[in-house]
């Protein structure tokens, strides 16, 4: 009997009204429009998106992209009216429209698994004997002879604390690694990756905290890294200094600076940026301000004007 695995489609939104968004589905059909009961459910002002604008639907472990609007569904830049989709395509819904990376993710503990039956003996038919254990007298074996006097043994020495992380080998490995940045979606096969603010990173980021080369992805042990290179311990996860590198897992919190970027680090490689608002990431040391009545912001709202 073979079962189905279970996958995870996310959607990373990269530009619209939900840009900084990611929804997760399982569904096998997932319905995208204004319409209120779709499952990617768009503010019912857009007008420019249908109320039934297009679908993802899975085939066994594909997924394809299918449009039924009037304004079009464009699979990275081009219009299409049905394509199948691979992780880290981007998918926008009319021309200029909001965009979404479409990623998948396989559920831990649900592969798909084939269990073979051996054949049964027909009805009626008696199962055949096992056949007959042979016995025999066992076999006189003399006693050995006595063992010398060993002399006393010492007790193994204590275990050594791990290395440093320094020592931990930066390998050229293929790993996917996905990095979402604003609209800005980069996708790499192979890790190590660095990052920064200078022309010769593999990904430029535009952030006024970032030194020309500020950190550098790699793959080591089953396990992503993340290895500050500015020797001034910048790069944080969940809210902690890392000394030189340090191992990510999913759901982890990624700050390359006190005062960003910020990521969310998910299950297979990928990189969402997270986007707060002012007041979440001032210090505790400012000055009280007068409260002011504003409107909840949602917690991915960009700091940047």
């Amino acid at each position: 009997m073979k079962t189905v695995p279970r996958i995870i489609v996310q959607l990373i939104h990269i530009h619209g009204p939900l840009m900084g968004t990611i929804q997760e589905f399982s569904d096998p059909a997932i319905e995208i429009g204004r319409h209120p009961s779709c499952h990617l459910s768009f503010p019912r002002e857009l007008a420019v998106i249908s109320r039934r604008h297009a679908s993802i639907k899975r085939e066994g472990n594909r997924f394809e992209i299918i449009d039924s609007s009037t304004n079009g569904t464009f699979l990275n830049g081009q219009r299409v009216s049905r394509g199948f989709l691979k992780d880290g395509d981007v998918l926008m819904f009319t021309e200029g429209g909001p965009k979404v990376s479409f990623l998948t993710r396989m559920e831990e503990g649900s592969p798909s698994v084939e269990v073979h039956v051996p054949p049964q003996p027909a009805a009626g038919t008696p199962a055949p004997a096992p056949p007959p254990t042979p016995v025999s007298a066992p076999a006189f074996v003399p006693p050995p002879p006595p063992a010398p006097a060993s002399p006393p043994v010492s007790p193994p020495p204590a275990a050594q604390p791990p290395g440093p992380v320094e020592g931990i080998a930066v390998e050229v490995v293929m790993a996917p690694l996905v990095i979402q940045y604003g609209p800005m979606l980069q996708s790499f096969k192979e890790v190590p990756i660095t990052v920064g603010s200078g022309a010769d990173c593999d990904v430029v980021l535009d952030h006024p905290m970032l030194v020309a080369r500020h950190g550098q992805f790699f793959f080591s042990g089953d396990s992503y890294w993340i290895k500050d290179l500015t020797g001034k311990r910048q790069v944080r996860i969940n809210n902690q200094p890392i000394e030189t590198a340090a191992p990510l897992h999913p759901e982890d919190r990624l700050d390359l600076t006190p005062q960003g970027p910020t990521f969310r680090f998910l299950a297979g490689g990928r990189l969402a940026e997270i986007v707060e608002s002012r007041a979440d990431t001032e210090s505790p040391e400012a000055p009280e301000k007068e409260a002011e009545p504003e409107k909840p912001r949602s917690l991915f709202k960009r700091i940047f004007k």
